[in-house]
């Protein structure tokens, strides 16, 4: 079963406990306590090597702000490139033919087997991908097949051939910190259940997936591109999924921003993010 990091309530709306001023609004960048005007946040983050944009996967919100993010970071930097989670490697010749005009969208999701490598609803992700085909701005798959990332977690990097794993490098150690999240998201998946080995497997496998979005990223930014990565709020938060692997890879110069909805008069973590975008309470 493939297992996914998912985001309770509690840990997308933590706050500091303490004001900092104003309630946050929707349609206001919020950074370190305070509200911050998006073309001042938006040229803070053109200026770095990678850009994380988080999302829920399922959430519509998240993915226009995603396109409309992406949209004024294209605006500051044309060298953008945009890395996907939603993607394995073996897709990179479908979104080449995708940019280049050579697909429809049906092309598109049939030949990168949309639905089994993703599943969710391609609905939700199609306006990036017709930004990036208007704009001629270069896809990235970022992800590794679930076989690979199972043969990584399981028998070592040291035993897998560099091509056959598209010279992926072995992941830094996880945190402290984010040994404890995955043992809890572990843990709600297990029912509870104490199983060291599976933890440390399930572990593994969640670092295996984090160096390989981190070194596609890495690769466009050593090429001098602003790399943006689009992916799960759980590989971004805190900075101790991508973001550490990035650093390991010698990527010094990362910005990390999430979607945060508003619910009450609560701040937002200065911690959680670099920044975030404030989005009006879902209406059910």
């Amino acid at each position: 079963m493939r297992l996914r990091l998912v985001l309770t309530p509690l840990i997308i709306a933590f706050v500091t406990g303490h004001a900092y001023g104003d309630c946050p609004q929707p349609g206001q960048w919020w950074q370190a306590g305070n509200s911050v005007a998006s073309p001042t946040l938006l040229a803070q983050a053109a200026q770095q090597q990678v850009v994380l944009l988080g999302e829920q996967h399922d959430a519509i919100d998240h993915h226009r702000w995603q396109l409309h993010t992406l949209a004024g970071l294209h605006a500051l930097r044309e060298d953008l490139v945009i890395g996907l989670e939603m993607l394995p490697r073996s897709a990179q010749p479908v979104l080449d033919q995708w940019v280049a005009g050579q697909l429809t969208e049906e092309a598109l999701l049939t030949e990168s087997h949309w639905e089994e490598a993703w599943g969710f609803d391609a609905e939700l992700y199609l306006p990036i991908f017709h930004f990036a085909r208007l704009q001629q701005i270069p896809l990235v798959a970022l992800n590794i097949s679930p076989e690979l990332r199972q043969q990584l977690s399981q028998q070592g990097f040291e035993r897998v051939p560099a091509e056959q794993r598209h010279e992926i490098p072995p992941p830094l150690p996880a945190s402290a910190e984010y040994q404890t999240r995955l043992k809890e998201v572990f843990e709600q998946h297990a029912m509870g259940q104490e199983n060291p080995e599976m933890l440390a497997r399930f572990t593994q496998a969640q670092l295996t997936w984090d160096i390989a979005m981190a070194h596609g990223l890495a690769e466009a930014a050593k090429e001098g591109a602003l790399a943006v990565g689009l992916m799960g709020l759980g590989h971004v938060i805190y900075g101790h999924g991508v973001e550490h692997q990035l650093e390991g890879l010698g990527i010094q110069h990362t910005v990390s921003l999430l979607p945060w909805e508003q619910t009450e008069c609560s701040l937002p973590d200065p911690a959680l993010a670099d920044a975030v975008f404030v989005l009006p309470a879902s209406i059910e």
